[in-house]
């Protein structure tokens, strides 16, 4: 994990309004949230697993499944998760749960970022200071 100062940290934006000017431009909320906290996530590239830029937040009015909620944005950072290329062997899986849990685990949930997306997630974060200040 790298971390990124930014001027955005601290600030507070409703989330739905802040969803609606991040997704247009490749974020998403990341699937790791709970009422009070979250992420969205930038998906840099594929290489050798999944490079991201992460945008953290917390919910400071309200919780995060229900309108009107207010977050504040925390401090970016580049995270790297590194898959297995082939069959998942420690997966538990039966029938039933696989049904709804489909997705191999990380081998590696903070691996080593790769140096040469580091510049590529300081523009990200200077691409969110000019939209969102």
């Amino acid at each position: 994990m790298i971390e990124i100062p930014s001027k955005v940290e601290g600030l507070q934006f409703d989330l739905y309004k802040l969803e609606q000017k991040l997704k247009p431009i490749g974020y998403s909320i990341g699937g790791n949230w709970d009422y009070d906290h979250g992420a969205f996530d930038y998906k840099i590239s594929e290489d050798s697993g999944y490079q991201y830029l992460r945008l953290p937040f917390k919910a400071i009015d309200g919780q995060l499944d229900a309108r009107g909620c207010t977050v504040e944005l925390g401090r970016p950072f580049l995270l790297s998760h590194e898959y297995e290329e082939n069959i998942d062997e420690q997966g538990q899986s039966g029938v039933f749960s696989g049904t709804f849990n489909q997705f191999q685990e990380p081998t590696d949930k903070d691996a080593n970022f790769p140096n040469q997306y580091i510049d590529v997630g300081k523009t990200l974060v200077q691409e969110l200071e000019d939209l969102l200040l």
